[in-house]
């Protein structure tokens, strides 16, 4: 009874309470009769059907909500990771490669050009001058939403990127804001990522810079064909015009080849350049940028042949490789500064005389082709001494075939060219050209085994340092080496400017020439024997500037005094009689006053001319090496027998034209203010002049060879001794204008034209 009355009162506390407690009979169960559960039916499975699904749904929903969870993440995270590279995006240098211009040389003039250097052939140019059809073609061809889109086209975009997953093909969708990014600033780019970076760019370029700069620095880069970086270029390369130039057809073509330049030019695929032609003459008509009636007046442009010429064929490859070594030596510039600065080099070449140089010096261009042994070498320089600056050149016929310049890198031996620099070394010890010597062949000397001779085996007998220089006396100037010293005359050389370090005074014969130089350091000592003592710096470029016409450089043109004006002055005046009445007198048919000397290297294996005047020095040397580069005797050809007579014609007939039109100079005066014998009274004969001297056959001028002998010594009473001035009829009396006369008697004037009645004294005798 206790259990029954529990089981009322529990299922009535549920009924009052309002439970949920079912009292439904439940199937299976047994009740008594107070509804009491009597018995139930064996359990079944724990996990009931109805509870399975209710676990299932959870499961599911928390894997979607991990899901979204991420996805979310992954877009906040992209959000915050494109939101981080915009901001942090600058838009930085431009790269040197889309600034690289060429650097064009020019002549004298500033205007007519030698060549250029390039790492690429491109020129910068202002857009400002260019018709507008010239960036509307473009942009018809490139990029028609350019002047309203943002700097980025998504749908465009987005159209390349699902091309690119579908077919695997890479199909560009860039702007030309894009396509300005790339080449003006990242470079080539090509992965997504870099693509992403040039998007970004591409905004803040758009952001920061007007249609119109972007446009125009886009032109400027853009590759074109034919080797063209950029609208100039291609103008030329194609049109054989400026840009500003251009008709609308040929704008219309060159924008149609953009996207494929070496492909699509007309030289390649004349109907797709014709194609991409059309098309872009119909985008234009379609938007406005031009009218039907232009379209259809508008036909496919006539290319000009595409130029195959290398600058550096000829003589201006020799031009273009001194301008580049001569500044890149400075240390202003680098060779890459050269090649990509899009700078103006103004270079001090008359293009007129360098053009006389060539075809005067050239066997190829003066009709000596066939006559002049084949293999012989030529080498002219034409200097102003003034200011140093070159004036023109022969280094070779062409630079492609031989790359060796006969001006600044091949040597020869110089010969009696290099007698001055003792003189001037003998004038700063204070001896007078009036100084009295030997002028005999086949003389010893102090620490020399072989004799010495002058050429032919000339006995000059006793003569002063006037007639010694004119005849080129090569025992005479031994003597003066024996007094000054090998090393003297060789450090008043490298004083005057002959640089070479092998000039060093170490060779026997210095001051016979045995060493081999540059043509170039000669003319560099000439020329500061020509500016009155003051040594120039030679050079061959005057100016740089930039595009825009800022100087970045200028020549040094101030000399610097290294000798005495006097004494300088006084070498010119012994060298004026080598062409009055020596070595060099078909020099006189110049007409105007020269000063020089003549040339001949021992075994006659080169020979040469330095004269000038007082604006104007030209070196002109010729050798003849073998196949291996050692040198050989020069044999005789044409009318030339040997010596330096064909350098002397060479000079003459070059000077002749230069010197044309201009007025005659003559050089300053100078005073001999040295003793006769030295200052020591030890040079030569001593303080007078010798008691031996005697009636001399006369000899005709002539051309002079360094001459070493082993032939034994003669007595000088054996010689005949004296000097005439015959030479054929022009003679010592009858000096060019500005000349100075002579005491060499009336020779040739009176006499005949064999120059045989000189006179018994016939030394130059000079105040």
């Amino acid at each position: 009874m206790v259990s029954r009355t529990r089981s009322v009162s529990s299922r009535s506390k549920s009924a009052r309470s309002g439970s949920a407690t079912s009292t439904t009979p439940r199937v299976g169960t047994t009740y008594g009769v107070h509804g009491e559960v009597l018995s139930k039916p064996p359990q079944g499975p724990k996990h009931t059907s109805h509870r399975a699904p209710k676990k299932t749904r959870k499961h599911k929903h928390l894997v979607l909500k991990w899901v979204l969870g991420i996805f979310a993440a992954l877009i906040a995270a992209g959000i915050g990771l494109f939101a981080y590279m915009y901001t942090t995006t600058e838009i930085p240098q431009p790269e040197k490669f889309a600034l690289a211009e060429k650097t064009t040389v020019y002549y004298n003039d500033g205007t007519t050009p030698i060549g250029s250097y390039a790492e690429q052939n491109r020129e910068i140019i202002s857009c400002a001058d260019l018709p507008d059809y010239v960036g509307n073609a473009i942009v018809a061809s490139e990029d028609r939403s350019f002047y309203t889109n943002k700097g980025i086209d998504p749908i465009g975009i987005a159209r390349a990127f699902y091309n690119n997953l579908t077919t695997g093909s890479r199909q560009g969708g860039s702007t030309i804001t894009q396509q300005y990014a790339e080449r003006y600033y990242l470079g080539e780019t090509t992965s997504y990522v870099g693509k992403l970076r040039e998007a970004f760019l591409a905004v803040k370029i758009a952001q920061a810079q007007d249609k119109s700069q972007v446009l125009c620095n886009y032109m400027n880069t853009i590759y074109l064909g034919r080797g063209a970086y950029g609208i100039q270029a291609a103008a030329k390369a194609y049109f054989g015009k400026d840009a500003k130039d251009m008709t609308l057809s040929e704008a219309a073509m060159l924008a149609g080849i953009i996207p494929a330049p070496s492909v699509w030019t007309p030289d390649v695929n004349p109907k797709q350049a014709e194609k991409r032609y059309k098309r872009v003459l119909n985008i234009m008509d379609e938007d406005g940028y031009i009218t039907p009636d232009e379209k259809k007046a508008a036909k496919f442009p006539q290319t000009i042949e595409i130029q195959q010429n290398n600058q550096m064929s000829g003589p201006n490859g020799y031009l273009l490789t001194m301008v580049q070594n001569e500044l890149v030596n400075t240390k202003a510039f680098s060779k890459q500064d050269l090649e990509t600065g899009g700078y103006k080099i103004v270079t001090t070449i008359d293009k007129s005389k360098q053009d006389l140089m060539f075809s005067t010096i050239s066997p190829s261009q003066n009709g000596m082709q066939g006559i002049v042994p084949d293999g012989m070498q030529f080498g002219a320089l034409s200097v102003n001494p003034k200011d140093g600056s070159i004036i023109s050149l022969y280094a070779g016929d062409d630079y492609l075939t031989k790359q060796l310049n006969n001006v600044t890198q091949a040597t020869y031996e110089v010969g009696s060219t290099m007698k001055p620099f003792a003189l001037l070394a003998a004038v700063n010890e204070g001896v007078s050209l009036n100084t009295y010597f030997n002028g005999n062949s086949y003389r010893t000397f102090p620490g020399i085994t072989e004799t010495v001779s002058n050429y032919g085996g000339e006995n000059l007998g006793y003569v002063n340092l006037y007639t010694a220089t004119e005849q080129s006396s090569n025992t005479v100037y031994m003597d003066l080496q024996t007094k000054l010293g090998a090393q003297k005359i060789a450090e008043t050389a490298r004083q005057a400017g002959v640089d070479d370090s092998s000039l060093d005074g170490s060779n026997p014969f210095t001051v016979l020439g045995n060493n081999g130089l540059t043509l170039k350091d000669m003319t560099q000592g000439y020329a500061t024997l020509a500016n009155q003592g003051n040594k120039p710096t030679l050079h061959i470029v005057a100016q740089v500037q930039t595009a825009n016409g800022t100087d970045l450089y200028n020549a040094p043109t101030s000399a610097e005094q290294t000798f005495e004006a006097n004494n300088a002055n006084l070498v010119t005046k012994a060298l004026t009689g080598v062409v009055q009445r020596g070595t060099a007198t078909e020099a006189r048919a110049t007409g105007h006053t020269i000063a020089g000397k003549s040339g001949t290297a021992n075994d006659s294996n080169a020979a040469s001319f330095i004269g000038y005047t007082p604006s104007m020095l030209t070196s002109v040397a010729m050798w003849y090496p073998d196949a291996n580069g050692n040198p050989q005797q020069i044999p005789s050809f044409g009318r030339w027998t040997g010596g330096s007579d064909y350098p002397v014609h060479l000079f003459t007939e070059y000077m002749k034209q230069a010197l044309a039109d201009t007025p005659n100079e003559t050089f300053p005066d100078a005073t001999d203010n040295g003793k006769v014998g030295g200052p020591d009274g030890t040079w030569g004969t001593g303080a007078q002049k010798s008691s031996t001297r005697r009636q001399q056959t006369t000899v005709t001028p002539r051309a002079e060879e360094n001459t070493q002998q082993t032939t034994p010594d003669q007595t000088e009473e054996s010689q005949n001794s004296g000097q005439g001035s015959g030479d054929g009829g022009n003679a010592g009396n009858t000096p060019s204008p500005g000349g100075s006369d002579t005491n060499g008697g009336n020779t040739g004037s009176e006499t005949g034209n064999d120059g045989s009645g000189g006179s018994t004294d016939g030394d130059t005798q000079q105040p």
